[in-house]
């Protein structure tokens, strides 16, 4: 294996001047699917990366950490997506995210959205609860577990919605319609259903309701079954199922 394939050490992050563009660069090396988008090839990725290296030169602490910020993409190319769930931004308390749509790593228990999603998957598929909210056996099944936003502030919830990353959000989503021959789109409240016009239909499977928090009035994601209907649409086309038991991921087709 080539020694730019490897992943970069943990602590070169944390001891670089620059970490997001490093990791940035490392995302570059690492995912070439994905670093074909507009996004990354005209500037717009340089220019948040710098603009948050600016706010950790000045003391501003990021979740994710800077490592963690595009490990959605990392984990999941764009060649083996088969579902995508988008979220809004990452957790913003220190140690919770890491780089994943509601996958959390921290040391309280589950939030109360995650904790809704585990409850649908145990009663749409009969699996046992799991025991934490890490999600990234998802990610690496072929599930895009993607933040409208990458990033915020430790203690501050929504602080880097308007920092561009939309446009990241948009050109993953209308990417994976024309690239790819069948994918299920979970599209779980306000913010990810406006991304609904950019997937292919005829193509693709599209499943919206409202958000999982447990504040949505509607509560029309209890009893969706959003798991089992992808699988029975990935089997149906020849993608193959997702293993949704956290735990017990299989290789992906």
């Amino acid at each position: 294996m080539r020694r730019d394939t490897l992943p970069e050490p943990r602590s070169a992050f944390l001891t670089s001047s620059r970490p997001v563009s490093q990791a940035l660069a490392t995302l570059r090396r690492e995912a070439s699917g994905w670093v074909r988008l507009p996004f990354f090839a005209r500037g717009e990725a340089d220019r948040i990366a710098s603009e948050l290296d600016r706010l950790c030169a000045a003391g501003v602490a990021l979740a994710p950490q800077p490592a963690d910020i595009f490990n959605a993409l990392r984990l999941t190319p764009l060649d083996r997506v088969r579902v995508v769930i988008l979220g809004q931004d990452p957790y913003p308390k220190a140690g919770d995210a890491h780089g994943l749509a509601f996958s959390y790593v921290g040391p309280r228990s589950v939030p109360a959205s995650l904790r809704v999603i585990l409850r649908e998957l145990c009663d749409d598929i009969g699996c046992p609860p799991p025991l934490r909210g890490d999600l990234t056996g998802w990610a690496r099944e072929g599930v895009l577990l993607l933040n409208t936003a990458l990033t915020t502030e430790t203690g501050s919830s929504g602080a880097h919605l308007r920092l561009g990353w939309s446009a990241l959000t948009d050109q993953v989503v209308a990417a994976i319609s024309a690239e790819r021959p069948a994918v299920a789109f979970l599209l779980w409240g306000a913010d990810a259903r406006r991304r609904a016009p950019l997937v292919d239909r005829t193509k693709h499977l599209v499943i919206e309701t409202g958000h999982p928090s447990p504040l949505n009035r509607a509560r029309d994601f209890p009893g969706s079954r959003p798991f089992s209907r992808a699988n029975a649409f990935l089997k149906e086309r020849g993608a193959g199922e997702v293993e949704w038991r956290l735990g017990t991921p299989t290789a992906s087709p």
